[in-house]
């Protein structure tokens, strides 16, 4: 029955009575019934974090996931939506650090992991309800009640079943690497992580120089940003192909060596120096230099404080000469390496606290500590005469993406999983991928994956999934646990749960004769955990098995942009390493929603409107249509305004519901001036000779055929 249409509309208003219509009929959990036995659509949520409320980001991938999966379904699908929840990792334990005063390893031993897990688990599902209001509110169908949770057993087993076909391998190691080291959370990150958040800072700028030991009255001239590295300089780099120049400092009226191309660093005229000698890098391989201080004399034995020479040396920036302190650069650990200065059980360490004594406690120096330590440095170098220049430098500088304080870097023991021998595997399983735009696969994607550097998995952290790997305590002997029912037959212990707490204290009995092998501390690195999802959200290979393997790589998943350094990553590793195939088929990336004056969104500079709010006073479908309607979509980005929202409800909204109470009045109409019932056929209506109709129904199956087109990819 047409009903008289009213003139005004509320849409947020019609929208409720629509949810509250599809809650009362359980409209989606009918539609998953109905098409239960139609081919299967794959879809996977990437998993979110319910520490924070949901934002413009998750409503934009939200929406996408929704028109996709809803299209599928449409066509003749059966597509399960199952919501996750990524529950582990730095994002909680972070919150709890703060909430309890935390300051590191000690505090909670004091209060024991026990407790500390306890915390961490209270506070996982904090933001849940508001996730589900605020979803389900966007008209979003997924399923909440069939969830995973990164902490459920059954998917932590999956997790360790996944690490153990990597083992298996061979693709495992544990090593000393020069990492990216988050201070305020007291764990190495890995390279993906520390390229998620970069700021632009403002460093000590310091020009130091090396007197040769064969004329202390000439001497090399390095740069640095970090002055509180210089007590560990162990030797100087140069690139042996470079020209380098011996120059006389007219102003000092000093003898200094430096790249011939860097002269600009130093100097504004060129009457400020002189050319004495040009000669190629590899001229000063082997001189020996005075060292800035006296730490590690004993190390010149083994060939410090030599002038090294190495490609990575760039006529970009600094002065061609790079001083080296292997623990806290990852060059600068190679090529001391490869020079036999140093042992990768051997690594000379000596930064400075904040009142200028040295220690070897590297991870005191974040925020303010380095500070006072470079200002103790620099007036050191000053009042020994080896300071030539200081100033300051505004550059790029990686922080940590939960705590956002700055990265340091410096050697750590950490496990592994190799990434780099299968590059080109990568690069071939992507290809296979169709990417939405396709210009993210080829260039941000493609050139990450090009560079993809092995992938730090092990986090010295509480909240996670432990390693299940059991070690001899001199790590000769390692047992890998790939299950439950593994670990309570090697233990003798029933087993049901899986976090530290429950497992730290097992032991297995060695087979070499080595007494009992003990849990290495380490948790995974959460990314290992949300990369494992497509076979842990199903507790695979331990149930569903053929289910999981038939619907297997996905048919779609969609992110913003910034996962193709996260989630898009670990996914394709992870299923490339252990099936040798891409995980899905199709992606979407969105850009970034950012404020209206192109920055960040922030809630401490409440730079942009509350997105229930806006849901409230326009509704879903115009939030909606102005997100999808948007060059985010391309994975560009936009600038987020309300005004925007407020067009596509004047401009879309009100024109097409004017246009059906328009329709509505005329059908009315008919049946009541000429007793004539609208009764729409099919039939009929394509038979029609009216030039109007006929335009209509063109112009509809052009639009009809236009979407599947690009539905289809």
């Amino acid at each position: 029955m047409l009903q008289q249409v009213p003139e005004n509309i509320n849409f947020p208003a019609e929208e409720e009575k629509i949810l509250e219509f599809w809650t009362e009929f359980n409209c989606f959990q009918e539609c998953l019934k109905q098409s239960k036995h139609k081919p299967k659509f794959t879809f996977y949520d990437g998993p979110p974090f319910a520490t924070g409320l949901p934002h413009y980001g998750h409503i934009l991938a939200g929406t996408i996931k929704d028109i996709v999966t809803r299209y599928a379904h449409q066509s003749g699908f059966h597509v399960d939506r199952r919501f996750g929840w990524d529950c582990h990792g730095l994002p909680v334990e972070y919150e709890i650090d703060k909430t309890l005063g935390i300051r590191g390893p000690e505090d909670v031993a004091k209060m024991g992991i026990t407790e500390y897990n306890n915390q961490c688990r209270a506070i996982v599902m904090r933001y849940s309800a508001e996730w589900k209001s605020t979803v389900s509110r966007l008209g979003r169908w997924i399923d909440f009640d069939n969830d995973y949770k990164t902490l459920y057993p059954q998917f932590m087993e999956s997790v360790w079943w996944v690490f153990k076909q990597l083992y298996d391998k061979g693709l495992v190691y544990r090593g000393v690497k020069v990492m990216p080291f988050s201070t305020a959370c007291n764990t190495p990150l890995s390279n993906f992580e520390s390229h998620q958040n970069y700021k632009d800072v403002q460093d000590p700028s310091v020009f130091v120089t090396f007197p040769l030991e064969e004329d202390e009255t000439v001497s090399l001239v390095a740069w640095t940003t970090t002055p509180w590295t210089l007590p560990s300089n162990l030797a100087v780099c140069v690139n042996p192909e470079m020209q380098y120049v011996k120059i006389k400092d007219v102003a000092r009226g000093r003898l200094l060596i430096l790249m011939e191309a860097r002269l600009s660093a130093l100097y504004k005229l060129e009457s400020d120096y002189e050319i004495l000698e040009r000669f190629p890098g590899a001229y000063l391989k082997g001189k020996k230099y005075r060292p800035l201080f006296d730490y590690f004399l004993k190390c010149k034995e083994n060939g410090a404080f030599t002038v090294l020479v190495d490609n990575y040396v760039k006529e970009e920036e600094g002065t061609g000469v790079v001083h080296q302190a292997p623990y806290f650069g990852a060059e600068d650990y190679r090529v001391c390496m490869d020079f036999n200065i140093i042992r990768k059980d051997s690594l000379p360490v000596c930064p400075v606290d904040a009142s200028g004594c040295f220690t070897t406690e590297v991870t005191d120096f974040a925020g303010q500590y380095v500070k006072d330590a470079d200002k103790s440095i620099i007036r050191t170098l000053k009042e020994q005469g080896r300071l030539l220049v200081a100033t300051t430098f505004t550059h790029s500088y990686p922080f940590c993406w939960r705590s956002d304080t700055p990265l340091i870097y410096k050697a750590v023991p950490s496990w592994f999983v190799r990434v780099e021998n299968m590059v080109d595997q990568l690069l071939r399983n992507n290809d296979l991928c169709y990417w939405v735009p396709e210009l993210v696969r080829e260039k941000r994607f493609g050139n990450w994956l090009k560079d993809a550097r092995d992938w730090t998995i092990s986090r010295n952290r509480y909240w996670g999934t432990p390693i299940p790997l059991w070690v001899s305590d001199d790590f000769e002997e390692v047992v890998c646990i790939g299950s439950v029912a593994e670990l309570e037959e090697l233990s003798g212990a029933k087993i049901s749960d899986l976090h530290r707490e429950s497992v730290d204290h097992l032991t297995i009995p060695s087979r070499c004769g080595k007494g009992s092998l003990h849990r290495i501390s380490e948790v995974f690195d959460c990314w290992f955990e949300s990369g494992s999802m497509p076979y842990a959200q199903v507790h695979y290979p331990f149930e569903n098995k053929r289910e999981f393997e038939d619907a297997f790589p996905a048919d779609f998943i969609a992110e913003g942009i910034d996962q193709t350094r996260g989630w898009f990553y670990t996914l394709l590793v992870l299923a490339t390493a252990l099936f040798g195939q891409p995980p899905f088929k199709n992606v979407i990336v969105n850009g970034l929603v950012l404020a209206s004056d192109g920055q960040k969104m922030s809630k401490r500079k409440k730079n942009y409107p509350d997105p229930v709010s806006i849901i409230q006073k326009y509704g879903a479908d115009a939030l909606r249509l102005y997100l999808i309607n948007s060059p985010v979509v391309r994975a560009e980005n936009l600038r987020f305004k309300e005004e925007g929202v407020r067009d596509v409800l004047k401009d879309v909204l009100l024109p097409w519901y004017n246009a059906y109470r328009f329709l509505i009045q005329n059908v009315l109409r008919l049946q009541k001036e000429e007793e004539i019932e609208f009764l729409y056929n099919e039939n009929t209506v394509r038979e029609s000779p009216n030039i109007t109709d006929r335009w209509i129904l063109s112009f509809m199956q052009s639009l009809i055929g236009f979407f599947e087109t690009e539905m289809a990819g």
